[in-house]
């Protein structure tokens, strides 16, 4: 497979809503996957969603422990994700992207969520998420909507972030 260059913000297919995948159990999807699954760990990240490679779709794939000591790699992929529910209480975490190097922020969600979303296969999954995962699917899901964690903060911080951004990276 291969690792992708992933976009960096502004660019178009981050700023737009993802297509929902229709083909389950396909080889293409399939290898669209291992691609952000081997993206998002030579990055390094934690999360990676398909806009960010430049594919409009709903497929995201996140692995929250791996870069813990000790911890071994074990990624989850998420089609088609919806969420059911998400709580009333939230807490504030700093957060980061892939798509928006070297730049930081607070970011207000929701601390546990409820989820239904697609394997590979096509099956459907429905459960709970709490903590740190939940922030982190609340936060690449942003990215199947064309929104990114800086869309959070107020105007004037967002114009002056991709103002620098465009600077640095697009320019």
């Amino acid at each position: 497979m291969a690792i992708k260059r992933i976009l960096v913000y502004p660019e178009d297919c981050l700023k737009q809503k993802a297509k929902p995948v229709k083909i389950f159990n396909d080889p293409a999807l399939k290898e669209l996957v291992q691609d952000m699954l081997d993206t998002m760990y030579d990055a390094p990240g934690v999360g990676l969603a398909a806009p960010q490679i430049g594919v409009s779709l709903r497929v995201a794939v996140t692995d929250v422990d791996w870069k813990s000591e000790g911890a071994e790699k074990n990624h989850q992929v998420w089609i088609n994700p919806e969420f059911l529910w998400k709580s009333g209480e939230t807490e504030i975490t700093e957060e980061g992207c892939l798509s928006l190097p070297e730049i930081y922020g607070d970011v207000e969600r929701p601390n546990a969520v409820r989820l239904r979303w697609y394997d590979l296969d096509g099956k459907k999954h429905e459960e709970d998420f709490d903590g740190f995962q939940a922030v982190a699917l609340q936060h690449e899901f942003d990215h199947l909507d064309g929104k990114v964690f800086i869309d959070y903060f107020t105007p004037l911080k967002r114009r002056m972030i991709t103002k620098k951004l465009k600077k640095k990276y697009l320019s």
